[in-house]
Order: structure tokens, then C-alpha cells, then sequence
């Protein structure tokens, strides 16, 4: 499933044009885009936690030579299933 099956979906439960599906799904896209990119936590209950981890820098090797290099510090967006959607998942 990508976001125009998503649109679509929400657009058919809901009784509106396909456009207004896009524009839903690409307006709660971007409030969880935005809410990451500020630092924040994003909790969808009964589906989960969208949080921002920081990465430290760390040693790393390069494949092609061997040679140890150092890896910036950088963030990364993680995501924890709420107890239902794991439950959903292995039941």
C-alpha cells in the first residue's frame, strides 16, 4: 500500500473525491513531518509512537578498503507499535 491506496481508501469510507482523500493523508503527513523535525513525540494510540532518536557518531570501515572512518552524528526517526497493532500483528 503506498499513500495514493491510502487516499483512496479514506476517500471511499469517507464519501469524498479523491483529492480531498490526497489532501487529507498529505496534511497528516506533514503535521508528523513537522512535529518530528521539531523534536516532538507523535502518539497515535492503537497504533503506535513516531519519536526522534539521536544517533551518536561512531567508527565505521569503509567496504571497499577497510580503511576505519569516522560516521556523523545524526537523528533518526523511530517508530514503537502500540500493544494492539503488535497484537494484531501475531494474532
Amino acid at each position: 500500500m503506498n499513500s495514493t491506496d491510502l487516499a483512496d481508501g479514506i476517500a471511499k469510507t469517507q464519501g469524498l473525491t479523491k483529492a480531498q482523500g490526497k489532501a487529507i493523508v498529505d496534511q497528516v503527513l506533514k503535521a508528523i513531518t513537522d512535529a518530528a523535525v521539531a523534536g516532538e513525540e507523535v502518539s497515535l494510540p492503537g497504533f503506535g509512537k513516531f519519536k526522534v532518536q539521536a544517533r551518536p557518531e561512531r567508527e565505521g570501515r569503509n567496504p571497499r578498503t577497510g580503511e576505519t572512518m569516522k560516521i556523523a552524528a545524526s537523528k533518526k526517526l523511530g517508530f514503537q507499535p502500540a500493544k494492539a497493532l503488535r497484537d494484531a500483528l501475531n494474532g
